[in-house]
């Protein structure tokens, strides 16, 4: 059995769930949210506003699903009474980013600006001082959209310059002296 699947997951006030054939749906202040789950490996039950997750059969999958859903069912009740957000800072002289309608368009140095789509279901907001965050309630694709946007002008490890996480640590090198 896994050490994390064996934990509860308690449902705060204004959280309900509900199990039926193998979707389990979240709701919240914030939005709802399904996910399917393999029946055949793992039971999902609500008791005592708590969801748990119990192994059916013993085997290597069913262990390894039986950590995931319980982690993924606890991704969905934070998303759906407190949500996600993570901070991306743009650094560069001239790189910006602003949010125009359902676009974020980014100048990052390039011949043209960059114009990403923000999914459904998500925020962006962009300040003049290229700080960048995302919100929403599902863990998954707030982490992927972030991802989207970073994998556009990586950090350079010289002069620091691209897109990086807010918690991020770029390691700087020591460009060349021009000595021989």
């Amino acid at each position: 059995m896994s050490k994390l699947g064996k934990l509860p997951v308690a449902l705060p006030a204004g959280v309900t769930a509900t199990v039926a054939e193998s979707v389990i749906t979240v709701k919240g202040p914030k939005g709802e949210l399904s996910q399917r789950y393999n029946s055949t490996t793992i039971e999902v039950k609500i008791e005592n506003d708590a969801v748990t997750v119990k192994p059916i059969v013993a085997s290597k999958q069913a262990n390894a699903d039986h950590g995931l859903y319980r982690s993924l069912i606890n991704n969905m009740v934070t998303g759906v009474s407190a949500g996600f957000s993570k901070s991306l800072i743009i650094t560069g002289v001239g790189y910006r980013a602003e949010v125009k309608g359902n676009e974020l368009v980014m100048n990052l140095g390039y011949s043209n600006d960059f114009i990403a789509l923000i999914p459904d279901g998500l925020t962006v907001t962009a300040d003049a001082n290229g700080k960048v965050t995302v919100s929403g309630n599902d863990k998954q694709r707030v982490g992927q959209f972030c991802a989207e946007i970073r994998s556009l002008r990586k950090p350079e490890p010289y002069k620091g310059k691209g897109i990086r996480y807010e918690t991020e640590v770029i390691r700087r090198k020591v460009g060349k002296t021009g000595v021989k």
